[in-house]
């Protein structure tokens, strides 16, 4: 799956967790922008694992802070 593919899938994903409909940009931080909990996170990266059939590790979990390094992280785990 390419990034643009990717970054669409990712935005899907995203939805039901923008409880504030913020515009998600690459620039978008989940923490800041989007106001997620730790729980919320979670929660998002199990999706996001049992979506794409990937491992996000926690050290990696702890560098994606953006939309965009999250699309780039998911597409790289992708092979």
């Amino acid at each position: 799956m390419d990034r643009a593919a990717t970054a669409e899938k990712i935005a899907e994903l995203i939805e039901p967790f923008n409880k504030k409909g913020v515009a998600v940009t690459e620039a978008t931080t989940f923490a800041g922008d989007l106001e997620w909990d730790s729980l919320t996170v979670m929660d998002f990266v199990a999706a996001i694992e049992d979506d794409f059939d990937i491992i996000i590790s926690m050290n990696q979990q702890a560098e994606i802070e953006t939309y965009g390094q999250l699309i780039d992280a998911v597409t790289k785990l992708q092979g």
